[in-house]
């Protein structure tokens, strides 16, 4: 959804509050789409700072789901996220793309909130997923989710190191 800004700007500290519903219904991290389910609208509160100054204060509570890093079940993931921008209105389109600012979610005049949403979404996305802390995974061997129980296969991992110490002590077992 797009916000027009030119609104705020007609007079020093007009405040527009406005709710948007997203329009995205997946995210794409690293490679990979994930559904964005139960999307709340995104509640904003537009204020013009005076000199061509806008800040942007906003929310959104959204879940997803994504895989445990350890045995790929399906963790539920809510991301209750509060965010703050300036955005200087002086700038034009090059000045905006030069700036250290991120300033993608802007079009034009309009702020586009599913872009802002979206890149507040990225930065909080967890680096690792897991189902618990105590999750033991998949099997490396057979490829069983170890936290249904056991599978039975041998996954004593030898350093292949020490294997002429082992063959002497397996020689050592037969007699």
């Amino acid at each position: 959804m797009l916000i027009e800004l030119t609104k705020v700007l007609e007079q020093d500290d007009k405040v527009i509050r406005q709710e948007a519903h997203l329009e995205q219904d997946t995210i794409r991290v690293a490679g990979k789409d994930y559904r964005l389910s139960e999307l709340e609208p995104a509640l904003f509160e537009i204020t013009n700072l005076g000199k061509k100054q806008v800040q942007v204060k906003g929310s959104a509570k959204i879940k997803t789901v994504v895989p445990c890093d350890r045995c790929l079940e399906d963790v539920e993931q809510i991301f209750d996220l509060s965010f703050e921008r300036e955005i200087d209105m002086k700038l034009d389109e090059e000045e905006r793309r030069q700036s250290e600012e991120e300033y993608n979610f802007m079009d034009g005049t309009c702020l586009d909130t599913d872009v802002l949403v979206q890149n507040e979404l990225l930065v909080n996305w967890p680096i690792r997923v897991l189902c618990r802390e105590d999750c033991k995974g998949l099997c490396s061997i057979c490829g069983a989710n170890l936290n249904h129980g056991e599978c039975g296969c041998d996954r004593e991992v030898l350093d292949p190191r020490m294997a002429a110490f082992q063959d002497i002590f397996s020689k050592f077992k037969e007699v």
